[in-house]
């Protein structure tokens, strides 16, 4: 059986508040779990053993779709851009988990990457792998969006903000879709660019939603001390750990529009935590050989 445990709200300040769906399973979790959750049990109605999708070398959703197909009985592979990571496994924490999940790697290029989505690239996978069920990378589909809309319950109505990171668009448009008349969206996005908007337009049903753009910190995975020193602080504040490419630069950006005024006074906030923490060991190995603080 597929479940996911449900957490309560945490408080944070008198106006800010978390959800910690990050603790909803102790592999799969956060987001990952939740956007996984129908597309497996589609998988297993129409008899697929075999799962295949798409990530990057610290991807949080190769890690999940590795543990979901260990969990739940189901053969998985990752096509994983780079082909230099071939003999990088073992010093790779996300690749070296998923693998000792089951998961079988196939490396390609970054400019075969680039042609994931294309037919001619499937057919080629499916004439090495045979018949497999295919997961997009980041694993948003309509089924994703179908597991993010029960992430707000009936218990965060009260909340006039909801917040999210954004990677592809998947969360954020089930919490769009779900979302109570008295609530607006707010968005973080983990990368540059306004392709977004587009992507997100294609799953959400509603227009309460805005993109908050200035607390990307550069790009995907970018980071630098100030927001290591805050993910840091945050963590001996609250007891809570935030990974370094969504949940860090959420939280970092809804404390500065706080000082900056910019919710109503009053105002209820609610952040959802959308887990991502299996990447914060290959962020330090990254940060030390940079010789730069590292995430505790």
């Amino acid at each position: 059986m597929i479940e996911i445990i449900d957490q309560r709200n945490i408080c944070l300040t008198q106006n800010v508040y978390l959800k910690p769906d990050y603790l909803n399973h102790p592999l799969i979790s956060g987001n990952k779990f939740r956007k996984l959750k129908y597309s497996l049990l589609n998988a297993r109605e129409l008899n697929k053993n075999l799962l295949l999708t798409f990530g990057g070398a610290f991807s949080n959703h190769i890690a999940a779709v590795a543990a979901a197909g260990n969990e739940f009985g189901f053969n998985t592979i990752g096509v994983i851009r780079g082909e230099e990571l071939i003999d990088k496994i073992n010093d790779n924490p996300t690749l070296n988990f998923a693998q000792k999940q089951g998961m079988k790697l196939h490396f390609v290029s970054r400019d075969a990457y680039k042609q994931k989505t294309t037919e001619l690239f499937i057919d080629k996978l499916r004439s090495k792998f045979g018949d497999f069920y295919l997961i997009p990378e980041g694993g948003t589909n309509n089924f994703a969006i179908k597991g993010c809309e029960e992430i707000l319950t009936e218990v965060d109505e009260s909340f006039d903000f909801i917040c999210c990171p954004v990677g592809t668009g998947g969360t954020i448009s089930g919490l769009i879709n779900a979302s109570f008349p008295n609530q607006k969206i707010l968005g973080f996005p983990a990368i540059k660019g306004d392709f977004l908007r587009e992507e997100i337009s294609n799953f959400a049903t509603k227009s309460n939603w805005e993109l908050i753009q200035k607390y990307h910190f550069g790009g995907y995975a970018k980071i630098n001390t100030e927001l290591i020193s805050f993910i840091n602080e945050f963590k001996n504040s609250y007891n809570i750990p935030l990974d370094p490419v969504y949940t860090g630069k959420m939280m970092f950006g809804i404390f500065e529009l706080v000082k900056q005024n910019y919710f109503p006074e009053g105002s209820k906030i609610l952040a959802i935590h959308t887990g991502g923490l299996q990447g914060i060991q290959g962020m330090n190995t990254l940060l030390k050989s940079k010789h730069l603080p590292i995430i505790n």
